[in-house]
């Protein structure tokens, strides 16, 4: 633990809400810095992630967690493990609702897995610049009745409104406590994971259909060279031969794209210049099989 003052909080914040309702995306707005990838596909978030905002009266650990649904797989299990998991190691609960829908079963599937949480709930009804201002008011009265929260607070992870009030108000619900992390630490992540999830993102961003939730991505090795290039070998696992054609792309163009987009973003991460290969193989069934999700970074312990 750091020094900190008399009378400095912490303590920790879990993202919580439906596949795609914008966690990830509150979550970067939230640290001022991309941590957490970002798609229009569902159950984009697999692991959970810690993520720190230090301020000089407290610090906030956020944990994003991977939507809370009805899984149709092992590895959807797991994923919904983690997310509930999380709630039983935290101050705060932000529950993420989208303010261009009604509440629906996915939100009140989810409102009963709180139900017995005694942790204090916040309603965060995110996307409100999609909507006009005299609506927040009755989306949230749509919503608060889903159970008993501690506050409601509508904000848009995309431009910002309300952040800065939300993490004023996270604050206020943390206990007196130790700096947990330093002061310029924003991810409890290795650079190595970091990079992998970089690289999903862009096949996430390219593909559609089945691709995007049958594939995994593992760094398999960097190396630093004498001209200060850093070397990366990935493999992008996926379920069956037609997805990994799919992935490959007429004379290797759609993975010579997902490596352009991913090599650029690693460069400004790492603030040096990056040769990535990268390699598709097939793992049959993955998602399904214990041994493979263990071995692909799937694990209760994280």
């Amino acid at each position: 633990m750091l020094n900190t003052p008399e009378g400095f909080r912490s303590g920790f914040a879990a993202l919580v809400g439906r596949p795609n309702v914008g966690k990830s995306t509150l979550l970067n707005k939230l640290v001022g810095q991309k941590v957490a990838i970002m798609s229009d596909k569902p159950q984009t978030t697999r692991h959970k992630i810690h993520s720190v905002l230090t301020r000089n009266e407290a610090q906030i650990v956020f944990l994003d967690t991977p939507g809370i649904h009805k899984p149709k797989h092992k590895l959807g299990e797991y994923m919904v493990d983690v997310a509930l998991g999380a709630l039983r190691e935290v101050d705060v609960v932000l529950f993420l609702v989208e303010a261009t829908d009604d509440p629906g079963a996915g939100d009140k599937y989810i409102a009963e897995q709180l139900k017995e949480i005694k942790t204090p709930i916040f309603l965060m009804i995110n996307k409100i610049d999609l909507i006009k201002k005299e609506e927040v008011l009755e989306k949230i009265s749509r919503y608060k009745d889903l159970l008993p929260f501690a506050e409601l607070i509508p904000v848009s992870a995309i431009d910002g409104e309300n952040v800065d009030r939300l993490i004023q108000t996270i604050i206020k619900y943390l206990p007196e406590g130790p700096q947990y992390y330093p002061t310029d630490m924003i991810t409890d992540r290795p650079e190595r994971f970091i990079m992998a999830e970089i690289i999903r993102e862009k096949v996430l961003h390219l593909t559609s259909e089945e691709i995007p939730h049958s594939v995994a991505v593992v760094v398999e090795q960097i190396q630093e060279r004498n001209n200060g290039v850093v070397a990366l070998n990935a493999v992008i696992f996926t379920e069956r031969e037609s997805q990994k054609a799919i992935l490959i792309g007429k004379g290797g163009q759609m993975l010579k794209e997902v490596g352009r987009r991913a090599r650029e973003e690693i460069e400004n991460l790492l603030g040096s210049k990056v040769y990535l290969e990268l390699w598709v193989k097939v793992k049959k069934d993955w998602r399904n099989k214990m041994a493979d999700l263990r071995n692909l970074g799937f694990s209760q312990e994280e």
